[in-house]
């Protein structure tokens, strides 16, 4: 009697088996990260609470929480009284606040009992979970494991992080441009678009996601063309067209919206919001650093951050990082540089810039005692998190 051996296939996950193990892979992570943040939001619990404020109320309405809480109630054509230049209360287009926020708060409010801004806020900090998991899958794939556990740990604790815990669109831009990012170095090309094209309708800063995608579109091309398989092209190309018609989709319909080719700048222009290559950046650091009067703490830290950038940028290029990282980061650091706005707001437009940290968190996994480390981790937890209290609660400046 002959007998017949069975050979056993190999069992292929399925997508929520990938999903679970991605996850339990990314715990460490986004557990330290939880805690680095919560640390920060009890600071800002009790400062509120010292001070007779609610601190749910102020971080879902501060500054422009309460924009996007007027687009997603209103919809665009309303505007709210704003400062200009110290010259006094001005009414804006609110049609400079992207769509894709207010409306997943219309949504969260529709199918939950929140209201509109606590809708808000609670898009904001899941979001800020989902680019915590971004930055550390996007770490990992480029210099290991314990490389993206720090990168995630350090977005967490940086001097403007409070605003990974207001009711800002920097948490969700972020997530989208983080996974945007893992799909380009992965070469899922088309979820790249998706998720480039969500990034373009959340926040200018689209702009850095799609460059990033364009020049990996244009450098997988290339490869194929060496390759001699230029039939394969076709996904690179659809996730590069998806990926361009949310930015585009936005300016073109403001366009449209207000009868002239360039709506949109129009728009900017009434936030003092233009492109000048630099020269306000300069003009506002020459004023601190030249000013007989003691500068005020909120200038000083930023013009750190932004010289921070500068070196980082340096170091990420000086370890080779890959291309779109690259191309995303030196794009935020050059549109954050080269606004005309609140000169306070261009560490919160570095934010999203999280690949800056990649080297940072290399230098930690490097140090031998894990004692040093806590303690380095410790010590920037406590200086984010009394710092956000500072921006949030003391210092009377746009965020």
């Amino acid at each position: 009697m002959t007998t017949i051996k069975t050979v056993d296939t190999p069992r292929i996950p399925l997508p929520s088996q990938r999903v679970r193990a991605a996850l339990r892979d990314a715990a460490p992570a986004l557990l330290g990260y939880a805690a680095v943040r919560a640390v920060g939001v009890v600071v800002l619990i009790y400062w509120g609470h010292a001070r007779g404020q609610s601190w749910l109320r102020k971080l879902s309405t501060i500054w422009d929480a309460n924009w996007y809480a007027n687009v997603a109630v209103h919809g665009y054509g309303h505007s709210l009284p704003a400062m200009s230049n110290g010259h006094g209360p001005t009414v804006h287009s609110n049609m400079a606040f992207f769509p894709l926020y207010p409306a997943a708060i219309r949504v969260v409010r529709a199918i939950t009992p929140f209201d509109t801004h606590v809708s808000a806020l609670a898009i904001a900090w899941v979001a800020s979970l989902a680019a915590a998991w971004g930055i550390f899958a996007v770490g990992s794939w480029c210099y290991g494991r314990q490389v993206g556990i720090a990168a995630t740990l350090l977005w967490g604790v940086l001097p403007q992080a409070v605003i990974e815990s207001l009711a800002y669109t920097e948490p969700l831009f972020t997530a989208l441009a983080a996974w945007s990012l893992y799909a380009v170095l992965t070469r899922r090309w088309v979820w790249a678009g998706v998720l480039c094209a969500l990034a373009g309708l959340t926040r200018p800063s689209g702009a850095a996601v799609l460059a990033a995608v364009g020049f990996a579109v244009g450098a997988e091309l290339l490869r194929l063309r060496r390759l001699g398989q230029p039939a394969k092209a076709w996904r690179p190309c659809l996730g590069l067209l998806i990926g361009a018609a949310g930015l585009f989709g936005y300016v073109g319909w403001v366009d449209l919206r207000l009868g002239r080719w360039d709506g949109y700048l129009a728009v900017q222009h009434q936030w003092n919001s233009n492109f000048d290559f630099g020269h306000s950046t300069a003009r506002h650091i020459a004023a601190l650093l030249l000013h007989s009067t003691p500068s005020p703490l909120g200038g000083i830290v930023v013009t750190l951050i932004l010289c921070a950038a500068a070196v980082l940028f340096a170091l990420s290029s000086a370890n080779r990082q890959p291309l779109p990282l690259l191309v995303y980061s030196a794009m935020l650091m050059v549109m954050a540089v080269g606004d005309t706005g609140f000169f306070n707001s261009r560490s919160r437009f570095l934010l999203p810039a999280f690949p800056l940290l990649l080297p940072l968190a290399t230098g930690l996994t490097r140090v031998r005692s894990r004692a040093s480390r806590v303690v380095l981790l410790s010590s920037a937890t406590i200086a984010s998190a009394l710092y956000g209290g500072f921006l949030v609660y003391v210092y009377n400046h746009a965020l």
